[in-house]
């Protein structure tokens, strides 16, 4: 990852979360016709992994 998507995303942890979900559309938005390259079982299912390791991770945090 880069240096300038690090600083992006160290800036979005930043906000409220009403501002994280406004700027979270608005780039779903703007990159909703990006062509992408097909995805592969192994790249869904580290992607699944790290969803499910951040609820977990948030639910302990509700504990």
């Amino acid at each position: 990852m880069s240096v300038a998507i690090q600083e992006l995303l160290d800036s979005f942890e930043q906000l409220a979360e009403d501002e994280k979900r406004e700027l979270a559309s608005e780039i779903i938005r703007r990159v909703a016709h990006f062509e992408f390259p097909p995805l592969i079982d192994e790249e869904l299912v580290l992607a699944a992994d790290a969803v499910f390791s951040e609820l977990d991770r948030c639910e302990s945090l509700h504990e």
